[in-house]
């Protein structure tokens, strides 16, 4: 893991397009701004890891387990 030390207002670049600026720091927890290009999913921890486990689990659906009495719960137009 690369380790930084960072001051307010500066800041840190992934790549040619990402820019990660400290905003604010207070007791132990750092506020920060990402700036990013729209298609750069940007998540914390705690959901990046709920995100992927929903994706794991709809992966392993079989096909008897989607509802075929129309109560999908989904609208149509």
């Amino acid at each position: 893991m690369l380790v930084l030390t960072r001051k307010v207002n500066q800041s840190i670049m992934v790549g040619d397009e990402v820019e990660i600026v400290v905003l604010e720091v207070r007791g132990e927890q750092v506020r920060l701004g990402i700036k990013a290009p729209r298609d750069v999913p940007v998540h914390r921890r705690e959901i990046y890891e709920a995100i992927s486990q929903e994706n794991v689990e709809a992966s392993q659906t079989q096909p008897e387990d989607v509802p075929t009495d129309g109560s999908t719960g989904m609208r149509t137009a």
